[in-house]
């Protein structure tokens, strides 16, 4: 909305991820923030005045390139595929150029600070969150909850974590003969 403000003669929404479905899946429950295809009014008013919705799904950008002076003038880009690691790689041959004089780049939250999992030699995931089975992480008596281990999410979803991550680390006491060591003296 704000590039139309300013006399834009087109916008672009490079996305990488697939289009969202039109209805919440099971796999996306509440409280989990529904991740349902939806249009903001800057969708709309790009709509409106081009045509069409300015999002275009399964892209990679792969370059960008610029004139003799280093001025902006194209992004290069290829339809997406997940590869066997999760990651996001490009399909050969789906190369596209959009001119281009002005790239923002909104990349949002990523995974959480990569120190702490370093240095603990804790194996993460293909999203570098900390990966664990029932809330044990790589290392024995090393447990994780919450967004370092699902990703970004809802205050409820840390809370509900909080609370299941407790008992495991009771059950892991008790199971290892540490069970006085949980008794206030």
């Amino acid at each position: 909305a704000t590039a139309l403000r300013h006399r834009c003669r087109s916008v672009v929404n490079l996305e990488h991820n697939t289009a969202p479905p039109e209805a919440r899946s099971p796999a996306n429950p509440w409280p989990q923030y529904p991740k349902v295809y939806g249009v903001d009014y800057g969708h709309a008013e790009v709509r409106a005045v081009f045509g069409e919705d300015p999002r275009q799904y399964e892209r990679l950008t792969l370059r960008f390139e610029g004139d003799d002076a280093g001025r902006l003038t194209h992004v290069v880009t290829a339809r997406s595929q997940t590869l066997e690691d999760g990651t996001k790689g490009p399909i050969p041959g789906t190369e596209e150029t959009f001119p281009c004089d002005l790239a923002i780049l909104a990349m949002g939250f990523l995974h959480p600070d990569q120190a702490l999992p370093q240095s603990l030699q804790l194996q993460t995931d293909t999203r570098k969150n900390i990966w664990t089975d029932n809330y044990a992480t790589s290392m024995p008596g090393v447990f994780a909850a919450g967004d370092c281990r699902r990703g970004q999410s809802l205050v409820v979803w840390a809370i509900h974590e909080g609370r299941d991550v407790a008992q495991k680390v009771q059950q892991y006491f008790v199971s290892e003969g540490l069970a006085d060591e949980l008794t206030h003296q």
